[in-house]
């Protein structure tokens, strides 16, 4: 694994974030007040993060560990793109390039774009799915997922096709 040269001052950040922020509402404000403000912060925070996490995750096929599936198929499987323009991609905080991400955990964000053509080629290629959406879509199908999945609850069953074709 490569080194990382700036790790001290990465800390320093982190720390400062998880321990001086509350430290600093804490010393400036009521009681309270700072655990209502810090708990609306970490609120707004996790269904922001939630958000844009979902429409790349919810509803695509879930591969067991145990199955026979190479590391492309897994990651490219198992993730969607979500297209859009400048606004999409400020809302997605950088996750709209979620299969490259899976695939090249460490590239910096703004060259993950750049590979998408590479990778999307190669998927090609190989006859992998892959998948890529607008955020309204990707939306509209979590919904549609989450409604056929609520419904196993009624009696009928929900077995992933994917899943099934690619286990061995």
């Amino acid at each position: 694994m490569q080194r990382f040269h700036h790790g001290a001052v990465e800390i320093a950040f982190l720390v400062t974030r998880i321990v001086g922020w509350p430290v600093f509402l804490f010393l400036f404000f009521p009681p309270g007040l700072a655990a209502a403000f810090l708990g609306v912060q970490l609120a707004v925070f996790g269904f922001l993060l939630g958000a844009a996490f979902a429409p790349n995750h919810i509803a695509m096929p879930i591969v067991p560990p145990d199955s026979q599936v190479d590391f492309v198929r897994r990651q490219v499987v198992m993730s969607r793109n979500i297209s859009g323009g400048p606004l999409v991609r400020f809302f997605m905080g950088g996750l709209e390039n979620q299969v490259e991400h899976h695939l090249f955990p460490m590239m910096a964000r703004p060259n993950l774009k750049r590979a998408q053509q590479i990778v999307r080629e190669h998927c090609q290629q190989h006859g992998i799915p892959y998948t890529e959406t607008t955020l309204r879509q990707s939306y509209a199908t979590i919904l549609r997922y989450l409604n056929q999945v609520g419904l196993t609850k009624r009696g009928s069953t929900f077995a992933c096709p994917l899943v099934r074709f690619y286990r061995v």
